[in-house]
């Protein structure tokens, strides 16, 4: 269900009875509900669950036959957490008994506060996403968990329900109440106002009127310059009470006292903490949704510049249109015709006020030109090949066998480099984000890029180069077969789409998909090392941002980039969980991290859910501190600067409550705070002072 010729329907109402409470007794002793990492304990009509420190403990409950949750409007459940600390948590729903949590599947996140209890509530049908966006207004009483899926999945043939954590660092403990479900309604017309606010509640800080834009500025002006940046920082935000190194003019890494650190040019310790998307600015989608919206401007009327085409649509039920950009209207009316210039410079004046010293990536390039060191970054593009690994999630791998792809490295890098390379405030360069290293599953997952060759049609360059280094090691086919278990007829018949038997051992070939996916690996790292430095000789590769990763990719990664980079989305760094990486001996830079809350306005927690304001606050110094304490770890940057649209970014839909400021430009006290807090003791503690 989504938009139509006839326009977004805004309101609904599944008419079916109430069905029963799941019996937790009767799931249990059946052996349909069991724990991963976690202890089960029956209480009266509850479940309670004790979570072990895993990387995904959970309990699930497995209907055999699936159930038809079609119609069954949405689930409804109670979370106490008795507790002394906020519990962020998901729930999943599976179509399949091999789901992997990519693959047939979509959850939710949320969080339960300490010592309280949270009625949630899941939508079944319609989603979120059947309407652009990733949760629901709130309903009252209870808290609407958002509904996230990589393709979506069947809910007439629901076969697993579970509840999960990530990565905790210590056990808890959550007591499942009855689950049920209900019909439900909800109301999308107006929910947005001309601000780009949720217009149907109130909150601290919430803007009312455009008159408050002019104060704001004035208060924070003052403020501003009261506080300019932290004590004890040179010029680069680099540690001027520290040890004073080499002073090379550009950044570089360097182990001190067994801790690996940044150092800045002028020979300063320096621990990268900053924020992306600074003065970076997000469209929302009108086209099919215009109910949504209460105030929007018409074509020639004030701030209707900021309502343009959009196309760059990958999840989402309207491809192209029309979009507004809510957050630059208000910072025209906040800060007048210059608006970008100065709201870039209040912006970097926040981060340095705050105690951060990095832009982190896709900021404005703007943003670079105020004094505070910055990530140059870069996505490859161009014609050559793609190649199916796996996840995919934002698209097919680079063919590094295309002899295209050199030429599209440096392409890409082009200008980029010419008003970056040798800037002294420039921190090192990233290129690409979150590629689709492997599959799915042990074999699929380390191997995804090597079953994805196989997979290909005879032209893929990939392909090609996978069946000569099978040729030259096996010369006859036969030797091959023997090798593999396999029956090909000839060279032939492998260059055409193969797909191994399901029943075919898999550490026969082993051997052979490693050696491929090591020297696709090898391909690709050196290149992208070889054009970053021929473009910016002295300048840092902070390799490629890994979300979804095999050891081997970061194993070849480590070899060519001066620093390892992922984006972490848990509570914290547990260091068992890095311990494999931490030994290949080199400094790692976290790309992305967040957490977020829905008390402000805002549908969607994000990646980790805080139940408020203050948890969230209290999370985020937690996890800051984490990655202080762990010896490999060199920085930090948060995910991201500006909350995204309340109705959801055009891209994929997110809407995550993940800003230090909102769309209004007004700073969450509770984040700048927890950021100032950090700031102060960054190096001491760091240096272990």
């Amino acid at each position: 269900m989504h938009a139509g010729g006839s326009g977004v329907i805004t309101a609904w109402c599944l008419a079916m009875a109430m069905g029963p409470t799941w019996d937790w007794q009767a799931l249990v002793e059946s052996g349909r509900a069991e724990g991963n990492a976690a202890e089960l304990r029956v209480d009266g009509s509850s479940l309670r669950v004790r979570f072990s420190v895993a990387d995904w403990p959970n309990a699930s409950v497995r209907f055999d036959p699936p159930e038809d949750w079609s119609q069954r409007g949405r689930l409804v459940f109670t979370l106490e957490n008795p507790g002394p600390k906020a519990v962020p948590f998901s729930i999943r729903v599976d179509d399949a008994a091999d789901s992997d949590g990519v693959r047939n599947c979509t959850y939710g996140t949320g969080s339960v506060a300490a010592k309280s209890k949270t009625t949630f509530w899941f939508a079944l049908g319609p989603t979120p996403m059947d309407y652009g966006m990733r949760a629901f207004p709130p309903i009252q009483g209870m808290a609407a968990l958002g509904n996230s899926s990589f393709a979506g999945i069947d809910f007439r043939k629901v076969y697993r329900w579970q509840i999960f954590l990530s990565h905790p660092s210590e056990p808890c403990e959550l007591v499942v109440g009855p689950v049920r479900f209900e019909p439900w309604s909800s109301e999308l017309k107006g929910i947005c106002d001309r601000f780009g606010q949720f217009a149907k509640a109130d909150w601290p800080g919430k803007l009312k009127s455009e008159s408050e834009f002019a104060r704001d500025r004035e208060r924070e002006e003052a403020e501003l310059a009261r506080s300019p940046q932290p004590p004890e920082r040179d010029r680069f935000g680099g540690w001027l009470a520290g040890p004073k190194l080499e002073a090379t003019g550009r950044f570089r890494t360097q182990k001190v006292d067994g801790k690996w650190w940044l150092v800045d040019p002028d020979g300063r310790l320096f621990f990268s903490f900053g924020s992306n998307c600074v003065g970076m600015e997000e469209q929302t989608m009108i086209t099919g949704r215009e109910e949504f919206f209460l105030d929007l401007p018409k074509a020639g009327e004030p701030y209707s510049e900021f309502l343009q085409p959009s196309a760059f649509v990958l999840y989402g039920p309207t491809k192209s249109g029309t979009a507004y950009s809510f957050a630059p209207a208000n910072l025209k009316r906040k800060y007048g015709e210059r608006w970008e210039e100065r709201s870039q410079e209040t912006a970097v004046r926040r981060l340095r006020s705050w105690g951060m010293n990095t832009i982190g990536n896709w900021s404005h390039g703007g943003t670079y030109r105020f004094g505070l060191p910055f990530v140059a970054t870069f996505h490859i593009e161009g014609n050559h090949a793609r190649l199916a690994a796996g996840v995919d999630y934002w698209g097919k791998m680079h063919d590094v066998f295309d002899p295209k792809f050199a030429e599209s490295v440096r392409n890409s890098l082009g200008d980029r480099a010419k008003w970056v390379a040798g800037n002294p405030f420039c921190i090192g360069w990233f290129v690409d984000n979150e590629l689709s290293w492997g599959g799915y599953g042990e074999e699929g997952g380390r191997f995804g890029i090597a079953y994805g060759a196989l997979n290909a049609e005879p032209d893929q360059p990939a392909k090609r180069e996978f069946l000569r280094q099978l040729r030259q090691k096996y010369g006859a086919i036969e030797r091959l077969n023997v090798k593999w278990g396999t029956a090909f007829a000839s060279w032939a018949d492998m260059e055409k789409p193969v797909r191994l038997p399901a029943d075919s051992d898999p550490a026969r070939r082993r051997e052979d998909l490693l050696a491929f996916c090591r020297s696709f690996l090898e391909r690709y790292f050196q290149t992208v090392r070889d054009e970053v430095k021929a473009a910016d000789p002295k300048a840092m590769y902070l390799g490629p941002r890994f979300a979804w990763r095999t050891p081997d990719a970061v194993e070849v990664c480590a070899k060519y980039a001066d620093c390892l980079s992922f984006n972490i989305y848990a509570p914290s760094v547990r260091p068992e969980e890095w311990a494999d990486v931490a030994k290949l001996d080199k400094p790692i830079l976290i790309g992305e991290f967040h957490m977020g809350a829905t008390d402000r306005g805002m549908f969607h927690t994000g990646l980790v859910g805080a139940p408020d304001q203050k948890a969230r606050a209290e999370m985020y110094q937690t996890y800051v501190r984490s990655v202080l304490d762990h010896p490999n770890f060199v920085g930090c940057h948060w995910f991201q600067y500006r909350d995204q649209p309340l109705t959801g970014r055009v891209l994929d839909g997110e809407c995550y409550n993940i800003g230090l400021v909102s769309v209004v430009d007004r700073p969450y006290p509770e984040m700048v705070e927890a950021t100032k807090r950090l700031g102060r003791e960054l190096y001491r503690r760091r240096y272990g002072r």
